[in-house]
């Protein structure tokens, strides 16, 4: 995959909108050129009055309406940067999240999660200024100095040869302040990470920090973050807010510099020297170089910004992917088995071996119960039965199929999982059983729900499956129904049950396993429980335990 995104990006969203990348272009391009002129009429002007002749009308109207055209053709290349640059960072969020969906199951547990959100929003926000304020832009400011400091040459060459010699040192400033800006604004991107991390790892604590009295802890740790990040943005203000009057005083300085040389007659007169029109548009010319120099000192720290957010988006990127499948034989057998383990071997650290040479057969429309302790890798094998992570050794089969080999728009169509806890989506009551899945019909919702018996409910709502969702309009059983209607609604071969009835009492309990009946006939069902149920005569499994945990 190639990581430069920004590159890739920026191809694809002229590949797909070239008539707003021609538009761009020839809008930057106009409005360079509409700044150039309006001195150049103002000087002749000004030369017609102080030679006493009489002054055209027109040249006046033309003034003032390439001044107005000025401003236009700069007001519509902002506008047609931003959009750009939406679009580029569109591409962006769709390749990240193309991404998302090759990553392993082990970089969601290992990554924190306040870090990838803050790529998704912060970094993603500081690329498009890179365009909307940023790259562009400082190319367009960079064609508008070049093309003044010509005009100043050919105007006055001493004040072009003192631009000159200003320009490298403005220059080596210049990239003094991009190292110092980039330095704060890594550091700042840090710190923002470590503070969204800390905030949901908070709050699933609460309770438990409450109880021991550790809030005062916790609020420390975040000031620290968030002073951390405080400091960073500070150091980066500080180099902005003092290039400005730099940039300002220069432009003064040559100026005065310009007028007394001019003034001492002689030789300088006619190096300096130049007529009251002239000298009325170069100074306007000297105003208007040091202000794209200006703009770019901004455009510099936005491209400074985009950068650590870049380098943090291609990290993201250049995370190791799901292994590619190993099928090693395309011959199958001719009734495979549903499930198949076969001398199992998987941890989740490399010293600690969670499944020692588990072997496991279940065949079609059987029903299996997995029993065993706390941490003797029950969830463990639903994870690897989901294809979620690679065996270290042995093989993990589906219908003769390797698990890791089967694609993801084919495993919601052949495993229903079931949850010990209801993960609700925003949006309706036919999105917590759709999940957004088109293909899946208003009907097979109905369906799953009347197999659940949970459909009578939901149709006395007055919206029905249209209805927003919230947890008040349930009880816990009849969360755990709509859990159950949310696995079978694409008609699965495969149930996965994970210690669906643990925190039920007695009455729901017997509620939820009479629609667990109906929802696992001609399925086959591999169960989770510390206690033996009768799930329509099934078989248990004792997993035994190992020296490490899940």
């Amino acid at each position: 995959m190639d990581h430069n995104v920004v590159l890739r990006a920026a191809k694809e969203t002229i590949s797909r909108h070239g008539k707003l990348t021609v538009l761009l272009l020839f809008t930057v391009i106009c409005s360079i050129a509409a700044g150039l002129i309006p001195p150049l009429v103002l000087e002749r002007i000004i030369n017609t009055l102080t030679e006493r002749s009489d002054l055209s009308l027109l040249a006046v109207i033309l003034y003032f309406v390439l001044l107005s055209l000025s401003g236009f053709l700069d007001a519509g290349k902002e506008s047609l940067i931003t959009v750009f640059g939406q679009k580029v960072t569109h591409q962006i969020r769709r390749i990240m999240c193309q991404k998302l969906k090759s990553l392993p199951a082990d970089y969601y547990t290992k990554q924190d999660t306040g870090t990838t959100v803050s790529r998704f929003v912060g970094d993603v926000d500081t690329i498009e200024t890179l365009f909307t304020s940023g790259i562009i832009s400082m190319a367009a400011d960079a064609c508008q100095v070049f093309s003044i400091l010509a005009i100043i040459f050919v105007k006055s060459p001493g004040l072009g040869v003192l631009m000159v010699l200003v320009l490298p040192l403005l220059y080596l400033l210049t990239r003094a302040f991009q190292k110092r800006m980039l330095a704060a604004q890594l550091d700042n991107r840090q710190a923002v990470g470590r503070a969204n991390n800390h905030i949901p790892d908070t709050l699933r604590s609460i309770q438990t920090l409450h109880n021991l009295n550790k809030e005062n802890y916790m609020e420390k740790r975040y000031d620290t973050f968030i002073q951390e990040g405080f400091c960073a943005v500070n150091r980066s203000s500080f180099y902005d807010a003092i290039y400005s009057p730099i940039i300002i005083t220069v432009s003064t300085l040559l100026i005065a510099v310009m007028m007394i040389l001019s003034a001492r007659g002689g030789w300088f007169m006619g190096f300096f020297g130049m007529s009251v029109g002239t000298s009325v548009a170069v100074i306007s010319y000297v105003g208007k170089i040091f202000g794209p120099l200006e703009s770019i000192g901004m455009e510099i720290q936005n491209i400074q910004s985009a950068a650590a957010g870049i380098r943090r988006i291609n990290a993201f990127l250049s995370e190791p992917e799901k292994e590619h499948c190993t099928e090693k034989s395309d011959r199958k057998p001719s009734d495979p088995p549903a499930i198949r383990l076969q001398n199992l071997h998987f941890g989740y650290e490399p010293d600690k071996e969670v499944l020692q040479g588990l072997t496991l057969t279940v065949n079609p429309g059987e029903h299996i119960t997995l029993i065993g302790r706390t941490g003797a890798g029950k969830s463990t094998v639903f994870k690897l039965l989901l294809g979620l992570y690679e065996p270290w050794d042995g093989t993990v089969e589906i219908y003769g199929k390797n698990a890791g080999c089967i694609q993801e728009d084919e495993r919601r169509m052949l495993f229903g999982y079931v949850e010990q806890a209801f993960h609700a989506v925003p949006g309706s009551i036919l999105n917590q059983i759709t999940l957004g899945d088109p293909s899946i019909s208003r009907e097979q919702v109905q369906n799953a729900l009347r197999t659940v018996n949970l459909w009578n409910t939901i149709k006395e709502f007055p919206a029905g499956l249209d209805t927003p969702y919230q947890d008040s309009l349930f009880s816990r059983g009849q969360i755990q129904l709509l859990s159950i209607a949310r696995a079978i609604v694409s008609d699965p071969q495969i149930l996965l049950l994970d210690e669906i009835t643990a925190n039920l009492d007695t009455d729901t309990e017997q509620r939820v396993l009479e629609a667990l009946q109906a929802a696992s006939c001609n399925r086959t069902m591999l169960s989770i429980s510390h206690r033996l149920y009768e799930y329509s005569g099934g078989s248990y499994i004792t997993i035994p335990s190992s020296a490490a945990g899940e």
